[in-house]
């Protein structure tokens, strides 16, 4: 089943954030942009060159209104322990969920059927919980945050101006395009 355009199910973990653990549940994402960032597991290889790009990119997307959530199936403290051993990790000033019974990585339908890790996956959620952008790749070709932050901005942009689309390569501030009959066969 895709869940574009589906509303995010229930969920409650704890996660290692700004040194602490705390509780979240659905309701915390409700009202913001949100990213849910999935990945395999903590002490990898592809994963912390993926969290550290995002990591640099968590300004920005602060700056958007955009709550960042890393979800692993590892638990919180197995995020603790990796956050203060590596120096690429230990950037992270977002929330890096644990999942270890897989809730949350089950309910976006990305939990690796028989090994019990999350696939490589992002999802961005707009404020009412619906699924506006997923994308998800093999274990072994990381992700842009560049990219990432290009499709947020794209995504807001569409949700403050209906009726307006961004084409391939929108840049913000560029050129958007109203769908009508007229445009039909003209692009």
């Amino acid at each position: 089943m895709n869940l574009m355009n589906t509303r995010i199910k229930p969920f409650r973990a704890t996660a290692f954030h700004n040194g602490e653990f705390v509780d979240l549940t659905e309701a915390d994402v409700a009202g913001k942009w949100a990213i849910f960032f999935f990945y395999p597991a903590d002490f990898s290889f592809v994963c912390p060159t993926e969290l550290g790009d995002l990591a640099d990119h968590y300004d920005e997307l602060n700056s958007l209104g955009v709550k960042v959530y890393a979800v692993s199936t590892d638990t919180h403290f197995v995020h603790k322990a990796w956050h203060e051993a590596s120096e690429e990790v230990g950037k992270i000033r977002y929330y890096m969920l644990g999942d270890p019974a897989g809730e949350i990585t089950n309910n976006f339908e990305n939990m690796r059927e028989g090994v019990g890790l999350a696939d490589r996956a992002t999802y961005l959620v707009d404020p009412s919980g619906t699924i506006v952008y997923i994308e998800c790749s093999c274990e072994g070709i990381g992700r842009s945050a560049d990219e990432l932050v290009r499709k947020v901005k794209a995504a807001q942009y569409i949700a403050a101006h209906p009726g307006e689309v961004c084409p391939a390569k929108w840049e913000e501030g560029a050129d958007t395009l109203t769908p009508s009959l007229d445009l039909v066969g003209k692009i």
